[in-house]
């Protein structure tokens, strides 16, 4: 590895282009094979964003262009033998992003009229519908093959309005009108497959095309996109070598490293552990843990969506829910959980068979760390860079046991910055304390049931688990009264840590931490 740099695919979502550049590719052709080997000529596959949808749907438009070479040494070349080639149209709708009614409808002319001219169609505007129904029986009758229709992000003009009612509606009405031929010319097509993040209904986007199959949760293909643990230590060994010696530790520490930092997604269960594939191939390029995937693009409408459902950070992770309630459409939704759960920041963690509730909780390190930043400006009005410093400052306080300097550096923080709203209620200090100090990468929990009542905080640490309880305009001795009181040291005595009480009390007048006791 150090005499040839190896290539990761970074940002490159062509199949043909990676296999013929020599990047990095995982194999996942036998996918493929058992997607278009199947009963179904219809599929619909959601992942979150980055997870290799584009290049799995690439991956199909080189395999039915019959472009055999592509697949030399791949699992597929053993399994298909005729590599046929058939018609292909593929629409990447990622490119009708933040996209108005007008600019939606230009772009679908544009994709449409390129493959017009491609096969000799002479249109002047008109329905997209008529068009695309147009355009697939030329494909047709000019190649006597049947045609496939390759959608990717299927989605994407409507994420971004999920939460306007009109102007999500005149979009979506847009879409539906587009992909409505779809059944009509089911004589016409071999294939069909559409790609997106977010499910929405059948009925408002896809009309009466009531026979996609809906693969995302289906076992068989579970890990179609994602990297997971065999295939890293299988086809990516010798990158962890090289990624522990740029990073100065052992090969089993930088898996551990991986692990805790982009490992921990299941769409299914039971499923492997998927890995973030983005993050994974970046910190193997540039040598070192970060966060990739969160900070190269939270959506906005998440963000806009967890204020419109009064979500508190605290209530993201550690969920219960039957299936419908998070593999849902997300248009109808009464709560956060489906769109959450679609855009990657919960995933599936547990599966209780009797009950059958699934437990969502975050996935891992980076994505719990990105969205604690991204709330922090909710309770904490400072600039970023103060933030960060304060954060490190309180990370090294923490790590050294020391409780009494952590608290007395959030205290002087706390009242050199503007206030936000809301701050004369006990839960905004809860919330801003619960983001804090997940921000230091700790086991942090509110609510904690005991026998006797519920801990506000309890913060984990590796040497340490502490029992928080928060009063506001009250007093310190009051907060351990109620701590001794309640004996809420003894639900957590088998912890096999030692355990601190701390009482703090905030002073809504001054925006800070009054007192507080550590005992």
């Amino acid at each position: 590895m150090e005499d040839l740099q190896r290539l990761y695919p970074l940002g490159i979502q062509t199949f043909s282009k990676i296999r013929e550049g020599n990047y990095l590719y995982i194999d996942k052709t036998a996918y493929v094979y058992r997607m278009t080997h199947s009963a179904s000529g219809y599929m619909f596959l959601s992942r979150p964003r980055r997870f290799g949808k584009s290049l799995l749907t690439s991956t199909l438009h080189s395999y039915f262009s019959g472009r055999k070479e592509l697949f030399h040494g791949l699992a597929i070349e053993k399994l298909e033998k005729e590599w046929t080639e058939y018609p292909v149209l593929h629409f990447d709708m990622s490119m009708a992003k933040h996209v108005d009614k007008d600019r939606l409808e230009r772009l679908l002319d544009f994709m449409l009229s390129d493959y017009e001219r491609t096969y000799g169609i002479n249109v002047e505007g008109g329905d997209a519908n008529l068009r695309l129904t147009n355009l697939i029986k030329c494909a047709y009758e000019q190649t006597g093959k049947k045609v496939v229709v390759l959608i990717d992000e299927y989605d994407a003009p409507l994420l971004d309005v999920v939460h306007e009612h009109d102007n999500l509606g005149t979009l979506r009405n847009i879409m539906r009108n587009f992909y409505s031929p779809l059944k009509a010319c089911d004589p016409y097509l071999r294939y069909v497959f559409l790609t997106g993040i977010t499910k929405f209904s059948q009925l408002s986007i896809f009309s009466e095309l009531n026979n996609i199959e809906n693969i995302s949760m289906d076992e068989p293909y579970a890990a179609i996109c994602g990297i997971s643990e065999d295939e890293i230590r299988s086809q990516m060994k010798e990158d962890v070598e090289e990624l522990a010696r740029r990073m100065e530790i052992t090969s089993e520490e930088a898996m551990n490293e991986l692990k805790e930092n982009y490992d921990g997604y299941h769409f299914t269960y039971p499923s492997p552990d998927m890995y973030n594939p983005f993050s994974l191939l970046t910190a193997m390029e540039k040598g070192k843990i970060d966060s990739y995937w969160f900070g190269s693009g939270t959506p906005t409408y998440l963000i806009q969506m967890l204020k419109k459902f009064n979500v508190e950070p605290s209530e993201i992770g550690n969920n219960h829910a039957e299936v419908s309630a998070f593999d849902a459409p997300t248009e109808t939704m009464t709560d956060i959980i489906p769109l959450l759960y679609q855009s990657g920041y919960i995933t599936i963690k547990d599966y209780d068979k009797t009950l059958d509730l699934y437990t969502l909780d975050i996935p891992n390190k980076e994505v719990r760390l990105g969205l604690m930043k991204s709330l922090l400006p909710n309770y904490v009005a400072s600039k970023t860079r103060e933030t960060t410093t304060m954060v490190a400052y309180l990370s090294r306080d923490i790590r050294n046991g020391d409780m009494d300097a952590a608290l007395r550096r959030l205290q002087t923080f706390l009242s050199t910055i503007p206030y936000c709203d809301n701050t004369r209620y006990e839960g905004h200090y809860q919330q801003m304390f619960y983001i804090i100090f997940s921000l230091l990468g700790n086991y942090v929990d509110v609510e904690v049931r005991t026998p006797r009542g519920r801990v506000d905080m309890v913060l984990r640490t590796k040497t340490t688990l502490y029992v928080m309880e928060l009063k506001l305009d009250k007093n310190a001795d009051e907060a351990m009264e109620q701590i001794d009181l309640k004996n809420y040291p003894e639900r957590f005595a088998l912890c096999g840590l030692p355990i601190v009480k701390v009482a703090v009390n905030f002073d809504s007048e001054r925006y800070t931490i009054g007192e507080w006791k550590i005992e």
